[in-house]
């Protein structure tokens, strides 16, 4: 039996998009509905991807706005992201873009493996981002795009999944059932 990989990952956005429902939903299978927006939480959860288990850190970050400094701590040992915002705000859309920027600045990197999440799904009333802008958004990142509901646990876990896989990818472990062979 291997042993469970270990990876951390950073959940990041404004504030009130979803990061902990989202997360609470993940670890514990249950919508939160009120919780205190101010504190960084971290959950830990053991999932298995394609055979392989993961141990998870999931760092719940305090909502972020434009002007927020970057928290180091926010970029150390952190495997992957995913970043949050809400399809009922156009502010938060255009906070996790800047988030995104400090981030790669942050890390150094052009590409870090990260998650775009608009979370709020249900919420189809209150809709201003369409879905192709948050997919057009995380196709220029090379980032994978999904929608989801914590309320109506739509997603969250498939999110968590996602974002293991692209780590993986990112560190040369591409899932097997992936491996293509191409004969030069």
């Amino acid at each position: 039996m291997p042993q469970p990989k270990h990876r951390k990952i950073a959940v990041i956005g404004y504030r009130s998009v979803g990061k902990s429902s989202l997360t609470i939903q993940f670890v514990e299978g249950q919508f939160v509905d009120s919780y205190d927006p101010t504190i960084e939480n971290t959950f830990n959860k053991l999932v298995s991807v394609n055979g392989q288990d993961f141990n998870l850190q999931l760092v719940d970050t305090a909502g972020q706005d434009e002007y927020s400094i970057f928290p180091q701590s926010h970029s150390m040992d952190i495997h992957g992201y995913v970043l949050v915002y809400s399809v009922t705000s156009m502010k938060s859309f255009e906070v996790v873009q800047v988030l995104h920027d400090k981030l790669l600045d942050m890390v150094g990197k052009i590409q870090v493996p990260t998650v775009l999440v608009g979370n709020k799904k249900d919420l189809h009333m209150e809709r201003v981002i369409k879905a192709e802008e948050g997919k057009k958004l995380a196709d220029s990142w090379g980032a994978v795009f999904m929608e989801s509901s914590a309320k109506e646990n739509e997603t969250a876990v498939e999110v968590f999944k996602r974002i293991i896989l692209e780590i993986e990818k990112a560190d040369g472990n591409a899932a097997p059932e992936v491996k293509k062979c191409a004969v030069m």
